[in-house]
């Protein structure tokens, strides 16, 4: 007989069926830009944790950098926000709560002749002593991906840069929306695109902009 509608049969759901997730664990790479910077930078990334992964904003932003700007950033103040590579004189790394054990982990990784430390720096919240209030240059990577943040995230930048500030900004687009940070960020600051990095048909194929 059929079985009721009322009645459950039970099944059996095997691994041969739904294969269990193997976790990841944190690890360290050695990274040197493809040939731009000696000695390689050795990088810790924490899978678990998006502000723990290197993203290709990141990438681009330090290879251009790496190529271009070494002798205009030597002897400057930088403040980077969500930027886990680079390297001159005083550099700040910032990033939220959970990523600072790893941004202090991977500043001890990587001995520099600079003088490097991390904080914690909440967009829209004031800005903690000792991160300077107008750095002379300003590095952020792969921050726009929160919609909702976009104020924040403007907020801050408008409190840190200066009449004397640069800001090197770079970033995937990934959806639509993600432009709407740009034109808010043209109404504010004078904004230019990058030109002379020789890889930009590349990234901008790939939805990068510097």
């Amino acid at each position: 007989m059929p079985a009721s509608q009322s009645e459950i049969l039970p099944i059996s759901i095997t691994e041969d069926l739904v294969p269990s997730t193997t976790p990841k664990c944190p690890s360290t790479t050695s990274i040197d830009f493809d040939g731009l910077l000696n000695p390689p930078l050795l990088l810790q990334d924490d899978p678990t944790e998006c502000g723990g992964q290197l993203w290709p904003g990141g990438m681009v932003l330090a290879k251009y950098l790496l190529r271009t700007k070494m002798t205009e950033l030597q002897g400057r103040t930088i403040l980077a926000l969500s930027l886990h590579q680079v390297q001159p004189t005083c550099i700040y790394l910032t990033d939220l709560p959970p990523i600072l054990p790893l941004l202090k982990h991977n500043i001890a990784l990587n001995p520099s002749r600079a003088t490097i430390t991390a904080h914690v720096l909440e967009w829209g919240s004031l800005v903690p002593a000792p991160v300077p209030s107008s750095p002379d240059v300003l590095l952020a990577a792969d921050c726009v991906y929160f919609e909702p943040a976009f104020p924040l995230l403007l907020q801050t930048m408008q409190e840190m840069i200066s009449a004397d500030t640069v800001c090197y900004f770079c970033f995937k687009k990934r959806r639509r929306a993600d432009m709407n940070f740009v034109k808010m960020a043209r109404k504010v600051f004078e904004v230019t695109d990058v030109a002379d990095d020789p890889d930009k048909k590349v990234w901008s194929r790939e939805g990068i902009h510097l």
